[in-house]
C-alpha cells in the first residue's frame, strides 16, 4: 500500500503532527518521524521498509507489520491518502 501524506499536514521535527482540515493533533515517535520524512520524499513502501531495516535493529516482518499499522492510522486520521 503506497501512501502520500496530504499537503496541508504540518509535522514538526519533534514529532508534533497537525491536521488543519480537522483541527486534530498527534505526537509521533522518532520512527514515525522517519516514516513521514520518507513519505514526503515519495518513497515506496518497499523503499521505506529497506530504509527502516538499515536504521533499526528489527526483522523485516516486524517492520512490515508496524509500517502497515502506521499507514492504517495515517489513513484513519485523514493524514494521508493512497497514492
Amino acid at each position: 500500500m503506497n501512501l502520500r501524506l496530504k499537503n496541508n499536514i504540518a509535522v514538526s521535527d519533534s514529532g508534533f503532527v497537525f491536521n488543519p482540515s480537522t483541527g486534530d493533533s498527534f505526537s509521533i515517535n522518532p520512527v514515525g518521524i522517519d516514516i513521514i520524512q520518507l513519505l514526503r520524499a515519495s518513497k515506496s513502501e518497499q523503499d521505506i521498509i529497506e530504509d527502516l531495516s538499515d536504521r533499526y535493529d528489527a526483522d523485516t516482518q516486524t517492520i512490515e507489520k508496524d509500517l502497515y499499522d502506521f499507514f492504517t492510522l495515517l489513513l484513519q486520521h485523514q493524514l494521508a491518502e493512497k497514492a
